[in-house]
This record gives C-alpha cells, sequence and structure tokens, in this order.
C-alpha cells in the first residue's frame, strides 16, 4: 500500500465523481419511502446489483411489513476481525415526490428526495469500494455492509440484525450524512416516543356535566407536568406534538391521547425519564392514565470511547490532507444502537449537504468523491487493537 499512500489515494477517487453523480442519480430516482415495501425492495435490488459488481456477497433479509434488508460481505470473509457499515435504503418521501421536487444539478449542489439522507451515503460507500479495487487493494478485515429499510421510522425491523453484526465488529462505519458544515457525528440524542392515554366518562356537557371526567382535561395537567421534567442544561426535551380526543363539543370526553417527543443526551436522563412517565398518575377523580411506548434509540454519548475512536479517524485523514471536525444532532440513526453497545463508532460519513427532509435537500457534488477517499481510507487503515 505504501506506493499509493497517500500519493495517488485522493487523485484516485477525485476521478470517480462523475460515476459518483451518476450513480447517485440512479439511486435518487428509485424513490423509497418507508412505507411502500415494492418501492424499498427496487432500490434494494439496484443497489445488490452494484455490489456484486464489485465483488460483495450479498444475502437478502426478506421481510414482511417493510422492504427486505440486505447483507454484504467484501474482503476476506475468513477474516478474524470486522468493520460494520450502516446504510438505509428507506427515505421519509411518498412515491411521485419527484415530480414537484425534481432531481436537479445547480451551483455544484444535486437536489432531490432523498439525496442528502442518506442516498448520498449509500453512493458514498459504492465508490469507496471501487476506489479500492482500483487501487488493487483489499482491507485486512473483513466488510459487512447492512442495507437496511425500516430506518426512518425507528428500525423496528432491523434492530436486531443491526446488533448482532456489531456485537462481532470492531468498528462501524455509519453513513448517515455530515453536518452541514462536514463535520462527523460524536453524539446523538437518545429518541423517545411515548404515547400517555387518558380515560375518563363520557356525560351530557349541558344536562349533567358533573357526572362526566373530562379525558382531555386529564391530559391538560399531564401536559404539565411533562413540561417540568424537560431540562435543557442536560439537553433534555420534552414535545407534546399530537393530541386526539372527544367526539363532539357537547359531550364530556371520555377518552384523549397525546404522543410526546423525548430527547436525551445521556443514559442517565433516558432512565430518569422513562421512571417519570412510567409514574405518572392521574389529577382528575376517577380518571385513569396509561402509558406505552418509550425509548426506540438510546443516546450515543461523547464518551471516552468516541473521543478516541474519532481521534484515530483523525490521524487517518490528515495523511489524506483532509481535516475531520466534530460535532452532535437532536436527531438519532442507527449508530446510536451500535455506540451504546460499546463497539467503536463513527457517524456522519455520508456526503455533505443540508435540508434532509426538508424540500432543499440536497448535497455538495464534490464531497462525494472525498468522503469515499476518506472511508475507503479508513476501511484500508483502520488498526484494531
Amino acid at each position: 500500500m505504501g506506493e499509493v499512500w497517500p500519493s495517488r489515494w485522493m487523485e484516485t477517487f477525485l476521478r470517480l465523481q462523475e460515476e459518483l453523480v451518476a450513480l447517485l442519480r440512479e439511486l435518487v430516482l428509485r424513490e423509497s419511502p418507508t412505507t411502500e415495501k415494492a418501492a424499498v425492495d427496487r432500490l434494494g435490488e439496484f443497489v445488490a446489483e452494484r455490489l456484486r459488481e464489485l465483488g460483495a456477497q450479498v444475502e437478502r433479509i426478506p421481510q414482511e411489513a417493510v422492504g427486505d434488508h440486505w447483507v454484504a460481505t467484501w474482503g476476506d470473509p475468513e477474516a478474524s476481525t470486522q468493520i460494520l457499515t450502516l446504510c438505509h435504503l428507506d427515505t421519509v418521501w411518498p412515491l411521485g415526490t419527484l415530480e414537484r421536487m425534481p432531481l436537479r444539478e445547480e451551483d455544484g449542489r444535486l437536489y432531490g428526495p432523498g439525496v442528502f439522507d442518506m442516498k448520498g451515503g449509500i453512493a458514498v460507500l459504492l465508490g469507496a469500494l471501487q476506489g479500492l479495487r482500483t487501487l488493487g487493494l483489499h482491507p485486512p478485515h473483513r466488510v459487512r455492509m447492512l442495507f437496511t429499510s425500516d430506518e426512518e421510522t425507528g428500525s423496528e425491523t432491523s434492530r436486531p440484525l443491526i446488533e448482532e453484526e456489531a456485537r462481532r465488529s470492531q468498528l462501524v462505519l455509519c453513513l448517515e450524512p455530515a453536518l452541514p458544515d462536514g463535520s462527523l457525528k460524536t453524539f446523538r440524542k437518545g429518541v423517545g416516543d411515548f404515547i400517555v392515554i387518558a380515560h375518563g366518562r363520557s356525560a351530557h356537557a349541558g344536562a349533567d356535566p358533573q357526572r362526566g371526567i373530562n379525558a382531555i382535561e386529564e391530559l391538560a395537567y399531564q401536559i404539565m407536568r411533562l413540561r417540568a421534567l424537560a431540562d435543557p442544561r442536560r439537553g433534555t426535551t420534552v414535545t407534546v406534538g399530537v393530541i386526539r380526543g372527544g367526539t363532539r363539543p357537547n359531550v364530556v370526553p371520555e377518552y384523549a391521547e397525546m404522543v410526546v417527543d423525548v430527547r436525551v443526551a445521556t443514559r442517565a436522563e433516558m432512565d430518569r425519564m422513562e421512571k417519570a412517565f412510567r409514574s405518572l398518575r392521574p389529577v382528575l377523580d376517577g380518571a385513569r392514565v396509561e402509558v406505552r411506548g418509550g425509548f426506540n434509540r438510546p443516546p450515543m454519548e461523547r464518551d471516552a470511547r468516541m473521543v478516541a475512536t474519532f481521534r484515530r479517524a483523525c490521524t487517518i485523514a490528515a495523511e489524506l490532507g483532509l481535516t475531520l471536525t466534530e460535532g452532535g444532532t437532536g436527531g438519532g440513526s442507527d449508530a446510536n444502537f451500535t455506540a451504546a453497545l460499546g463497539v467503536p463508532t463513527l457517524d456522519g460519513l455520508g456526503a455533505v449537504g443540508n435540508g434532509a427532509h426538508a424540500l432543499d435537500e440536497h448535497v455538495w457534488i464534490a464531497s462525494l468523491p472525498q468522503r469515499a477517499a476518506l472511508v475507503a481510507a479508513l476501511l484500508a487503515r483502520w488498526t484494531v487493537l
């Protein structure tokens, strides 16, 4: 590797830019909302074929309700060490979005639904493999690549697969998009979705209101309690995003529910909030409160392991003339799962851009070969301690 590192490395990947843009266009044109299994499967089949062309062994993991998951192996399948990469095929955009949000290139950016989150990351990973093949190199590790189908809705079916592969791995590379300035993500908040249900008793609002127990009123009291649980200094937020209840204005409502989004920065805060929700008790006489749901992603904390992992990545990047920076976000990813297991994890290795889940979603085209070069270097140069 000495004769190509780092002299020919960046040059090799920069030559791939047009191919990477063409690949990313193909990925975006294959719309893949989480809720449309057939569409996600079509994209998965396309990605699987590109992986086979690059020499990977590909396995399909069938799913009933969501798109199928895919597992690919590249490099020596008998290697004693493993690096795991994470990508998701699904997006938040419904079928037909391309009609009102067409794929377009403007001022060095490529716009389109899912281009940033996270089809750009898929293109970066495939570009990393292509560049390594061009250089005639294979990593000393077995590379296991997951392409899952339900990340945008909480990774319910893919989480066991992600955690199983992570436990076998010495490093996890998550190809979620970078922060807008290109920074990797060294911390993410844990994410909880709680449903708080109030049960009351219906009655005529005019003729017999005292007989009723107002479920909506009970939720109002609970909202004030939940508001007091938030702690911005610790990064803990509580957001009541949806409320449903009542049937008619002249009926005291017997049922109401609310969906509460909770974000936490630490495991300690996750435990505190979980306990607080399970401890909610009714305020109104005769009312009953029920709590469902909970945390679906633990926090990815910037602990000593995360700091050490990021610093090693910085050293490898510096040899390519790249300077890595770090930051964090309140959003979750599948990297939350792997970091919580204690596996060294690097997140935000996908394309640089902005506008995830927004009408101006885009990637910087020039970032694609640079990120592919970085991911390839991490695969090839990472030394397992």
